[in-house]
């Protein structure tokens, strides 16, 4: 039987699995709700999960409430995997991917807050988001409380995600993204830049200054290289200008083709779309890809040539890599391709 194109190119990468170009935070209650359905409606529209929704208890529980906060995210995530079923069509993995960030190891209430989430809703998490790590000690001390927290099979474990946000954790990414437990690596600009004691202005926040400035853009490429150099996923942050859909559809790109990232921060549900379309291939692209790919799999994946150029397994993996950001994202794939990504087979 003829190897899958992701078995057959990507190897070990292939278990790492494929992230949703967009991660969508929510921190109250009613616009929890919102995005949820929001998932659960495009889902339905696009054939497939395009943006994961995570649930804030860091910004969101207000100070005192933490405990009433974490058990109503948990109520939510629970529900959500229950009301994505009733919307998904036959053909589409019906699961809701909800994450909640929970607050810092160093905080009061990190602990309780592990123990609520993880514990009551931890089956139905896609990851959980640590804030404010600094070095490989933290993420060793969040994995202890997550597995303790675990209440699924044994042997399977709930993925983190990480933000870092201080110089020395930038100056730490690459060990950080090492770490075995870490899927994810997200880039916090204003924490960030406040780190830096008014050395870089408040410009340096701005959709234009954080792409301008060299402190800012530095840490930026670090932050994607340790996820590259790790086979990890590198999130970019958010853009707090949500108003303008073509300011941050731009900056979106710009992340994405100048700077490595894989995946976005939105805070308003008006910024999706603009970032799936950023992050999206064009048509041209998915076109190529599909008949190079296929092509490929036809020479059981020997060289060929295709409009006077050599391709071998260095290219396929790139163009296969194509394939699945534009089904990941809802992208209308040519026939031919669509099989690679049918239900069971992929």
């Amino acid at each position: 039987m003829a190897k899958h194109p992701r078995d057959a190119l990507m190897g070990a990468q292939a278990s790492a699995g494929f992230l949703p170009v967009c991660d969508h935070y929510s921190g109250v209650e009613v616009r929890m709700r919102k995005s949820l359905e929001l998932q659960a409606a495009m889902t339905a529209e696009f054939g497939t999960c395009v943006f994961d929704v995570t649930l804030d208890c860091e910004d969101g529980a207000p100070v005192g409430g933490e405990f009433d906060h974490a058990n109503m995210v948990v109520a939510l995530a629970n529900h959500a995997q229950i009301a994505i079923k009733k919307v998904a069509k036959p053909a589409v993995a019906s699961t809701s991917r909800v994450a909640v960030r929970v607050h810092p190891v160093d905080h009061p209430v990190f602990e309780q807050d592990v123990e609520t989430v993880v514990g009551k809703a931890g089956q139905a998490l896609c990851h959980l988001m640590i804030p404010k790590v600094e070095c490989v000690a933290d993420v060793d001390r969040a994995v202890k409380a997550v597995d303790r927290a675990w209440p699924g099979p044994a042997g399977s474990k709930l993925a983190l995600h990480v933000l870092i946000e201080s110089p020395a954790a930038v100056h730490r990414a690459f060990d950080i993204a090492a770490h075995p437990r870490v899927q994810s690596l997200s880039f916090g600009l204003m924490d960030f830049v406040s780190a830096h004691a008014g050395a870089i202005p408040a410009d340096g926040m701005s959709v234009s200054g954080q792409f301008t400035h060299p402190l800012v853009v530095r840490a930026k490429l670090e932050v994607s290289s340790a996820c590259h150099a790790h086979g990890k996923v590198p999130s970019h942050c958010v853009v707090t200008e949500f108003k303008d859909a073509a300011v941050l559809q731009s900056a979106a790109r710009r992340a994405a083709r100048e700077l490595g990232y894989q995946r976005m921060w939105s805070i308003h549900p008006d910024q999706i779309r603009p970032i799936l379309a950023a992050f999206t291939p064009d048509e041209r692209e998915i076109e190529v890809a599909s008949e190079i790919i296929e092509k490929a799999e036809n020479a059981e994946w020997a060289p060929i040539s295709f409009e006077g150029r050599l391709h071998d397994r260095a290219s396929y993996r790139y163009f296969w890599q194509t394939l699945e950001r534009a089904h990941q994202t809802g992208r209308a794939l040519p026939a031919g391709a669509q099989a690679y990504f049918a239900t069971g087979a992929y």
